[in-house]
């Protein structure tokens, strides 16, 4: 059977698990939409392609699954750059699929037209390649499919010329066979657990890459006697009442002194980068066992360390399960006092950075569900909430770490509920952040999502204003005039609360779980705490 290859790419892809795709339509991709309906595929039309694309994201995150985004030709393309470049540096599984022109060399004046559209995706994917025949385009699908399945996943762009949308193809392949992720020799697995079970103050880092071993990670801590921190990604992983774990406070600087004392620190999942730290290197001084999928990551191993490349959850696992044969559960390494003594000075240190944030959280964290997944932008009050706000679960609290931009929250929180539908998902967003990705507000209203948006009022750019103060540059540029945040969202059709205390605010996050659209929180920072 012959079909148009915009449609014979919908079909293709819904053959591969995709049962969402992100966009926005135009005359250029219009051919790729032709079969979504007949492929089974529901379509969630965005505001604008950022939006796309950071929904795709969204939804990428909490369902596992790769999550995909139509735009087209030249402003589609750039306008989803930015989520892209999001999803490189958290590593999400996303590919987006754009239209481009047939020739840009000798033409000039099209509509649309780049100069190399392909090249500028290549600066925030994994790779952006162009496909000039059916079979390469179906080829590339399931090799971004096959790289997400088996190595680290980040963004891939696959881009196809119109008249190749628009002319007949043959059916795609059956799907290739499922690839897996690499595992570490014996040899490895065996070094590691020696080297664990002879050293005197082990000390475990989790980050997002071992998401998957949240249930060997607390028998593990147990039988090796060994302390953990967790990055951001990685909150989760260690229960909040565990006995020496030291939080997600690698960013404190005097967690340094921590670290240091560790005569062997394994890094699991994580490349330990400035987003984690906020300071060049952590001061390590023991040996290191590196656990990570990236050869980019394990070649920051010293002399003398262990590089192990490997799934990071499959590998704890295999630890957990390998321990028991060799040796009885280990006597505490660290001093539990001590431990819990430094994450009460860690979070008293937050609270005095973000007076009243702390209370918040306290207050949220105590009320909501368990289940909740939280999508947070770049705001004053998600960054003390990643230090304090213990999540009961892995997986459950996504951030823009990396590339950090603004206006994540929103469009990536519409992606996650629609992956969860019936679970709840709360976004948390700043009140100059919000307004990048506003529009999309439409989406959630437009697709009935009973989506809390916890808006933070600070009225400025409160954590800019904090840096140009220390760096001594008078913050003249930090102050917007802001909407009438709440007429705004009752102009879309959303719901609207402005609790003006703890009990009001909790209340009014848990009926925005069980209302029938998005609900706008206004959350000023003088709430009576």
């Amino acid at each position: 059977m012959t079909r148009p290859l915009g449609a014979q790419i919908s079909h293709m892809l819904k053959a591969r698990g995709v049962d969402v795709i992100f966009g926005i339509p135009g005359v250029h991709n219009q051919e790729m939409y032709r079969g979504i309906e007949e492929a089974g595929i529901t379509h969630v039309l965005a505001r604008h392609e950022q939006g796309a694309g950071f929904m795709a994201d969204g939804y990428a995150r909490a369902s596992g699954r790769a999550g995909v985004a139509y735009v087209i030709t030249g402003p589609g393309l750039t306008n989803v750059l930015t989520p892209l470049g999001q999803a490189y540096s958290d590593s999400v599984p996303v590919l987006a699929i754009s239209s481009c022109l047939d020739d840009v060399a000798a033409r000039r004046g099209q509509l649309h037209q780049m100069l190399d559209q392909r090249a500028a995706a290549d600066t925030v994917c994994d790779w952006s390649c162009e496909a000039r025949s059916p079979d390469a385009a179906y080829a590339l699908i399931d090799r971004a499919f096959t790289e997400f399945a088996c190595d680290r996943p980040r963004p891939k762009h696959l881009q196809v010329p119109i008249l190749l949308l628009e002319g007949q193809a043959e059916n795609p392949p059956p799907a290739p066979a499922r690839a897996v992720r690499p595992r570490a020799p014996d040899a490895e697995l065996e070094a590691a657990i020696r080297a664990v079970l002879s050293a005197q103050k082990p000390l475990f880092i989790f980050g997002g890459g071992a998401r998957g071993a949240a249930d060997a990670i607390g028998p593990l801590l147990e039988m090796t006697g060994a302390a953990a921190f967790v990055t951001y990604a990685g909150r989760g992983l260690v229960a909040a009442d565990a006995p020496l774990y030291f939080g997600s406070s690698l960013a404190r600087p005097d967690s340094d002194t921590v670290l240091a004392e560790a005569d062997l620190v394994i890094v699991a999942g994580s490349e330990l980068g400035e987003v984690d730290l906020w300071r060049d290197r952590p001061d390590i001084r023991g040996r290191m066992i590196r656990i990570d999928l990236d050869p980019e990551v394990l070649a920051q191993a010293r002399a003398g360390d262990l590089a192990v490349r490997a799934d990071a959850a499959a590998f704890l696992t295999a630890m957990r399960i390998a321990i028991p044969a060799r040796t009885e559960d280990r006597a505490p390494c660290w001093d539990e006092a001590r431990v819990a003594a430094a994450r009460q000075r860690w979070r008293a240190e937050v609270d005095a950075e973000g007076p009243g944030i702390v209370p918040v959280c306290a207050a949220l964290q105590a009320a909501l569900p368990q289940n909740m997944m939280v999508y947070s932008d770049m705001t004053t009050f998600a960054y003390a909430a990643k230090e304090v706000w213990d999540m009961p679960r892995p997986g459950h609290w996504h951030h823009p770490t990396g590339f950090g931009t603004l206006g994540y929250a929103l469009p990536a929180a519409i992606g996650g509920a629609v992956a969860r539908p019936g679970l709840p998902t709360l976004c948390i967003a700043g009140d100059y952040g919000f307004q990048y990705t506003l529009p999309e507000l439409g989406v959630a209203v437009e697709l009935g999502l009973p989506l809390p948006i916890l808006l933070w009022d600070n009225g400025k750019l409160g954590a800019i204003e904090d840096s140009m103060t220390r760096a001594q540059i008078a913050p003249n540029a930090v102050i917007a005039r802001n909407p009438d945040f709440l007429a705004l969202a009752k102009a879309y059709g959303a719901a609207t609360a402005a609790p003006r205390d703890l009990e009001a605010l909790s209340r009014a996050v848990l009926d925005a779980f069980a209302a029938k659209g998005p609900t706008v929180i206004h959350l000023r920072t003088d709430i009576a705490l």
